[in-house]
């Protein structure tokens, strides 16, 4: 089956699709044939986002959720499946970022990332998956990042989110791959994207900046679709240096430990002259 026909009419549900990741997702299905429909939290935004994408016309749909609520998800995914009779593709990618010191994190730190960076994840995910085995088939994509599969410092409420969407996705990857169910995991890394923007609360911070090496969102949106559709189970965009740092991680290669022992001394020289990443 070719990339295009895979998603071919088929009934995709993309969260955080206002912005980033989730926008270039939802446009790039919309450009291979698929019906889209695309979730936020601010209606402004998302009747903004798909707007822009209004020259999709009737396969563009919008459904505003708070995706920290379970109800609110769970309705979102029910009622989709109500009116299409159906559902083909979940991409759970709705998440915040967070560096920071682990000594200053707050207990509401801990939980706004792992409300939206995991809680969304499972609520979504267990939600689908009943729905496509009663189907016999789906494929559910969970967003990680290069930090679900390995430990940047000064990322550990980040990280752990992130390893625990990995290891989640990774699991049920096997457990029903003779079900007709896929599941794939998006470990992206600096993706020109919004999120450099954001703290662990949602705030936008402008004075931040988008790293200028960071790779075209359009052209990770393009690569991802393709190796969902050849049933990739983890998917690092972009593939490279990323996915032989992260051979060299588990390795123990001496190089990327010396790597993460200068990004722990340079971040923490960063904090202690008074800067922050959020």
């Amino acid at each position: 089956m070719s990339n295009s026909k895979y998603y071919q009419d088929k009934i995709c549900i993309v969260t955080g699709a206002n912005s980033g990741i989730g926008y270039a997702l939802s446009e790039e299905l919309l450009k291979r044939g698929a019906i889209v429909y695309m979730v936020g939290r601010n209606p402004k935004k998302v009747a903004k986002a798909a707007e822009q994408l209004s020259e999709f016309k009737d396969r563009v749909h919008t459904i505003i959720v708070d995706v920290t609520v379970q109800e609110q998800v769970e309705n979102a995914i029910n009622d989709t499946v109500k009116e299409t009779g159906g559902l083909d593709f979940l991409f759970n990618n709705a998440g915040v970022g967070g560096t920071l010191q682990f000594e200053t994190a707050t207990m509401e730190d801990w939980k706004n990332i792992i409300n939206v960076n995991l809680w969304s994840v499972i609520y979504g995910t267990h939600t689908a998956v009943p729905i496509m085995l009663e189907q016999g088939s789906g494929h559910i994509i969970n967003t990680s990042s290069i930090a679900g599969i390995t430990p940047p410092p000064f990322q550990a409420l980040y990280s752990l989110t992130k390893y625990g969407v990995t290891g989640l996705t990774e699991c049920l990857r096997y457990e029903y791959a003779e079900k007709g169910l896929h599941f794939s995991t998006i470990c992206p890394a600096n993706i020109a994207t919004p999120i450099f923007k954001k703290s662990i609360d949602g705030t936008t911070h402008d004075e931040l900046k988008i790293p200028d090496d960071a790779y075209p969102v359009d052209k990770a949106a393009k690569f991802i679709l393709d190796r969902v559709a050849e049933y990739n189970g983890i998917i690092i965009v972009p593939e490279e240096p990323y996915t032989e740092m992260w051979e060299k991680y588990v390795l123990k290669d001496a190089e990327i430990e010396e790597f993460m022992m200068q990004m722990a001394r340079d971040r923490r020289a960063a904090y202690e002259k008074g800067g922050n990443y959020y």
